[in-house]
């Protein structure tokens, strides 16, 4: 029995799929990072996207979180930055691991550590699956361990 599995299962014949995927990995490592400690709702696209954010001292290549949305803006500086508790999944996250005591401090460790960085993806597939081949490379430290 051969160890090689037959062409239409191996790799490769996936590669021009992850050759796309990778496109979406390099864009978003070369994207403009934007702290959250100067974060504006103007300079945030309403446009559908997917989006990392990471601290200064873990790097865009650590993240801290992975997600994708129909408006960068709203859940980035709406959710993520000012909203409650329920709306972001990061500061939940950060309560869990002990990392926040609580909403309040949770709110300031992002404003006062965080970067996001985005990339623009209109189509819904395509953004799902970016976001789950950013998360398999990259590797976020929240976010991977709850199914919804």
């Amino acid at each position: 029995m051969s160890k090689e599995p037959p062409a239409e299962l191996s790799h490769v014949a996936y590669a021009s799929r992850i050759a796309a995927l990778s496109t979406h990995l390099d864009a978003i490592l070369l994207a403009a990072p934007i702290a959250f400690a100067t974060m504006k709702p103007s300079q945030l696209p309403e446009i559908a996207g997917v989006y990392t954010i990471y601290t200064t001292e873990s790097g865009p290549t650590a993240p801290y979180y992975i997600g994708r949305t129909k408006n960068l803006r709203q859940r980035l500086y709406n959710n993520h930055l000012i909203g409650p508790l329920n709306n972001a999944r990061l500061k939940k996250y950060l309560i869990e691991a002990q990392e926040c005591v609580d909403l309040p401090a949770s709110k300031t460790f992002i404003r006062a550590n965080c970067h996001a960085r985005w990339i623009a993806i209109s189509d819904m597939r395509e953004r799902f699956l970016a976001e789950c081949f950013l998360a398999a490379v990259l590797q976020p430290k929240f976010g991977l361990y709850e199914e919804h």
